[in-house]
């Protein structure tokens, strides 16, 4: 191996050391919590070096983001693999991305919340987000219905999600009656 390539390894595990701790610490204190300077001293390197990676809290929210977004289109996808059938693929799409989002707090804030200086719903908009996406509209597709264009009825579906997620974690929808909340969004939006 030579020293370029060593080097260039060292400063991807930096990295990836730098988005894992920020996250982490994200997710036990939350996004205030998350300052260079408190990084800096969790991954025992210099803020500078910090700097040489990302330009700033924002660019390491957006790696947050990104990371979060992969990992959302694997849940969903996994969610949705085992369903038999449109209504169940709906259903367990919807709980998949729920849970995701009641798991992962920080993350989902990254991705949705949080100014995280990435585009979406343009053509430079980062594959993961894509993905994520294309991994709703994968199952949403199908049931879209007849003269309904499937991406305009996915961004519905997963605005629906994304209202049930936030108002439910601030505490303005009661967590009993998500299930609930699940089969309406089923029946009425889906039709299914």
């Amino acid at each position: 191996m030579s020293v370029q390539e060593r080097k260039e390894r060292e400063r991807a595990n930096r990295e990836r050391l730098i988005v894992a701790t920020a996250r982490e610490l994200a997710e036990q204190q939350g996004w205030d919590a998350v300052t260079t300077r408190r990084l800096a001293e969790r991954i025992e390197y210099s803020q500078p070096v910090l700097y040489s990676h990302f330009r700033g809290k924002r660019e390491i929210i957006g790696a947050v983001a990104l990371e979060g977004a992969a990992e959302l289109a694997v849940a969903v996808r996994a969610a949705t693999a085992a369903a038999d059938g449109p209504r169940a693929r709906v259903t367990a799409l919807a709980r998949g991305y729920l849970d995701f989002a009641e798991r992962n707090p920080a993350v989902y804030d990254a991705l949705f919340q949080l100014n995280n200086g990435l585009p979406y719903a343009q053509e430079d908009t980062p594959e993961p987000l894509k993905d994520a996406f294309a991994a709703l509209l994968e199952c949403l597709g199908e049931v879209a219905g007849a003269g309904v264009e499937p991406g305009l009825y996915t961004e519905l579906f997963w605005a629906s999600l994304h209202g049930l997620a936030t108002l439910t974690r601030a505490g303005r929808l009661p967590p009993a009656d998500t299930e609930q909340r699940v089969e309406l969004l089923v029946d009425r939006l889906a039709g299914l």
